[in-house]
This record gives C-alpha cells, structure tokens and sequence, in this order.
C-alpha cells in the first residue's frame, strides 16, 4: 500500500501536478501544497488507469453501482473513467446559481446506487453537496472514491470511502494563514468560483 501511494505521489511529481507555494483552494481555504489531478487526467491511458485502480476497491468490497456522479470539474475525467471501468453510466453535476444540480439532461432514478468520484478531496464539500442533491433525487450513495483525500480518511459522508493516496495536507483559513501574515500573496490554480 505504502509503495503504491508513494508511486502516485511520484506520477504527480512527473506531471508537475504535485505544486508547492501559497494557494487559495476553491473551498476558500489556504495551503502550501497543491494536487492538480487534471494535469495526470489529461493523459486517458493515465485516467484509466487510475478508475481500474479505484474500480478494483469497489469490486473488492462487493459494492453494486448503477451509477456514477461527479461533480464537475474536477472529478468529470475521473468519473467518466470510473463509469467505463465499472460498466455503468457516468454523469455529472454542475454548479447553477451556487447549487449543486443536474443539467444537461442528467438524472437520477429513485433507488438507483450511486458512487460518487472525486479527483481531490480536501474539505469534502463538493462531495456532500452531491450526495445531498442524490438524497433529493431519492437515490442512494453507496461509495466515494478519489484519486486523492487530503484529510487522511477523516471526512466521514456516511458511507464507505476509498482512495488512492490518503494524506494530511496543512490548510489554513486566510485570516489564520502563516504564507499571509508573511506577506506572501496565494494564487488559485483551480476553482469552483
């Protein structure tokens, strides 16, 4: 386990998606590092990959899927690709006057299992606003997977997780951010705003 995580901290290295500096992550937070998993995803032999790889999890622990859901940008690749390693469906949500929704013609049948995929989690936001919306919709989260989960495992959706490379990554409020106080200027590299 420790190999195969240090062998995709090293993929993100490569790809020069693994950034160090000052950042504004789109949940508003601050960090010193940066996951962009789109700089790996580009890549659609690296993309399968990695969902054989989350797809094998899911497989492992006898979770049916019907469908998978995604909320855009981030985890459409990913999510597609997961659709296609699982043999199901993949769609994906989309922000509309600031809430999580389906457009497109995307829907969700009541009962149907859903797996929802993540490229990066770091608050979990994106992801329980998804689940939220599928409980709307009456249908059943099942799984989350990403390629990454910046909290080390400790965001609980209330149901089972699985990802790649499990890390605690330091983030800091702005009014609480060290890189600030010394007068260094954050960049967002990707967001949701």
């Amino acid at each position: 386990m420790r190999q195969r995580q240090e062998k995709l901290r090293e993929l993100f290295r490569e790809n020069k998606a693994l950034l160090n500096g000052h950042f504004k992550l789109s949940s508003g937070l601050h960090s010193d590092t940066y996951f962009q998993a789109a700089l790996i995803l580009q890549y659609p032999k690296e993309a399968a990959r990695l969902a054989e790889e989350l797809a094998k999890k899911i497989k492992e622990n006898n979770i049916k899927v019907d469908v998978v859901v995604s909320p855009a940008m981030g985890g459409v690749i990913i999510g597609y690709e997961m659709g296609r390693a699982l043999g199901v469906r993949a769609i994906f949500t989309e922000r509309v006057d600031g809430k999580v929704s389906f457009r497109r013609g995307f829907f969700i049948d009541e009962d149907e299992k859903v797996l929802v995929v993540e490229d990066v989690i770091t608050t979990g936001l994106s992801t329980k606003e998804v689940i939220d919306s599928l409980k709307s919709a009456g249908a059943k989260t099942v799984a989350v997977v990403s390629i990454v989960d910046r909290s080390a495992g400790k965001i609980d959706f209330g149901v089972p997780k699985f990802s790649l490379l499990s890390l605690e990554v330091r983030s800091f409020k702005e009014d609480e951010c060290p890189m600030c106080k010394a007068g260094s200027s954050s960049v967002k590299p990707g967001s949701r705003k």
